[in-house]
């Protein structure tokens, strides 16, 4: 096909569908609410010193059975040691897939705030997507907002 020629739309809409489906064959074996967990215990300890099973459901809004069950899985996977009527302890494994979470969900509000989100919708977009980002897109965004925070009247100019 030549620079020209259109690819009809039935075309377009085929290779679209096959984007979409070879996105969602490559998941992780961390589902995202799995990730908030973590991410939430983990900054409960660090507030705290201590995650309960009562903190981690009132601070995430479901209830206890969820978190129980939710526990049971984190500790299969290798994330933390739990068990019941005891504290719950991040493993390393749980820790570090804690800290990547944090560490995308601050470096994306630093990037939408830069370029004039408002904080609260920049707040729920990182949290969005926090989870579903690729680390080579994360490491260009990255690249890209140390590149707009050296050049401010390039910002001064988009932010018009």
């Amino acid at each position: 096909m030549t620079g020209k020629q259109k690819e009809k739309p039935s075309v377009k809409k085929e290779k679209r569908l096959e984007s979409i489906k070879k996105a969602h064959s490559q998941k992780n074996s961390f589902t995202t609410t799995m990730e908030d967990y973590l991410e939430v215990i983990y900054e409960l300890v660090e507030l705290k010193g201590h995650a309960s099973p009562t903190d981690i459901s009132n601070y995430m809004g479901v209830r206890p059975p969820s978190v129980t069950k939710m526990l049971q899985k984190l500790d299969s996977a290798g994330c933390l040691e739990y068990a019941k009527y005891r504290g719950i302890k991040l493993t390393a494994k749980g820790i570090s897939i804690a800290n990547d979470i944090r560490q995308k969900h601050s470096e994306l509000l630093n990037f939408f705030e830069i370029i004039g989100v408002d904080r609260s919708i920049a707040n729920k977009d990182a949290e969005g997507i926090e989870h579903h980002i690729n680390p080579k897109t994360m490491k260009q965004l990255r690249k890209f907002t140390t590149f707009l925070k050296s050049n401010p009247d390039l910002l001064v100019l988009f932010n018009k």
